[in-house]
């Protein structure tokens, strides 16, 4: 039997909240997974009365305190060390690997022109930015927040990945980044775009004008409006409407 210190523990928000250890799932309290995804999404240490402030925003400090130690004490019983905490301030346990960690750092790579990215250029990657934070959990301010964030994000990084796999020549790669975003965001015309380019890259122009015809009229359904020129020149062949 492996020791704690060798386990990998892993916690997972896209898709839905999951704490792993090696491969079993740790169960915990509705009030400890809030704080250990609070306290993952978070760039530094914080103090623990912004923790109790922001995670119970309606509740008088003293009760806000007392549920901050209440959830402490619930993740304690896991047995594994997941939140490092002292009197003033706490974080999430350094050993402890988070899936939107990494999904961010890839994210940012496909925006950095700089950047290479061919390793990155994968389904897990397509995956990760496919998948929404948290989706289940939209009762608390600082959780939109952070799923609006994450989902802006994904959206550029997946029409990025798009573009990057059209160059490659990877077109049916970049149709499925294409796809990923127009799901994500139907309405979004920039996602549109780089699919119709990935379709028209692998010389599929009957595949690209299906898509023209699917933006068009989702556009003037919801919002009553035509795509734009720029969009419509990427088909002159397309007979006018």
């Amino acid at each position: 039997m492996r020791t704690e210190a060798t386990q990998i523990v892993t916690l997972r928000l896209l898709k839905g909240f999951a704490l792993l250890v090696g491969d079993d799932r740790v169960m915990l309290s509705s009030s400890a997974q809030r704080l250990l995804a609070f306290l993952a999404l978070q760039d530094r240490p914080r103090t623990r009365s912004y923790v109790a402030r922001t995670l119970w925003p309606e509740a008088t400090t003293t009760r806000a305190n007392a549920n901050l130690r209440s959830s402490l004490w619930r993740a304690s019983r896991t047995g594994y060390q997941v939140i490092d905490a002292s009197v003033h301030e706490m974080a999430l346990a350094d050993n402890i690997t988070v899936d939107i960690h990494d999904a961010v750092t890839r994210a940012h790579c496909l925006l950095d022109k700089s950047c290479l990215c061919d390793d990155i250029l994968n389904r897990q990657t397509r995956d990760d930015l496919s998948a929404d934070l948290l989706p289940e959990w939209s009762d608390n301010d600082w959780v939109l927040i952070e799923q609006e964030q994450y989902h802006q994000l994904r959206l550029y990084a997946l029409e990025a990945m798009a573009k990057r796999l059209t160059v490659a020549g990877r077109h049916g790669e970049a149709v499925a980044a294409g796809l990923a975003a127009v799901r994500a965001e139907p309405l979004r015309e920039s996602a549109h775009r780089v699919l119709i380019d990935a379709h028209l890259a692998a010389g599929n122009r009957a595949a690209a004008q299906h898509q023209y015809a699917q933006c068009r009229h989702t556009l003037l359904e919801e919002l009553g409006l035509e795509p734009s020129d720029a969009l419509r020149d990427l088909l002159p062949y397309m007979t006018a409407h």
